[in-house]
């Protein structure tokens, strides 16, 4: 049996639940013999789909966080560095210069 389902989230599959919820208080025995299993199958094929359809949106949804963040951090850095990183360039080649420098010696 699957535990209660959140209306908001499997709202596609209500009408699954409740022809499940039907089928077992009809009568025991198709309950205890399988004559409910189509129901419960589709019910079960539907949380599946509804649990990838909602994967599906958190991933888009955390690429998109994804790509705004990098633009933060890539304008973080022309700020500090100027565009292209130049200035971050210079220092790093005069810092190969020093450090080339005191290995000559």
């Amino acid at each position: 049996m699957h535990p209660q389902l959140e209306a908001q989230r499997f709202h596609s599959c209500l009408d699954l639940v409740q022809a499940l919820e039907k089928c077992h208080q009809a009568d025991f025995y198709k309950q205890a013999f399988g004559l409910c299993n189509p129901e419960k199958e589709a019910l079960t094929q539907c949380l599946h789909n509804a649990r990838l359809e909602g994967e599906k949106y958190h991933i888009l949804a955390n690429r998109e966080k994804r790509k705004e963040m990098d633009a933060k951090w890539k304008q973080m850095q022309e700020e500090e560095y100027g565009e292209d990183a130049l200035l971050k360039i210079l220092l790093q080649r005069q810092l190969e210069r020093k450090q080339s420098g005191k290995t000559a010696e």
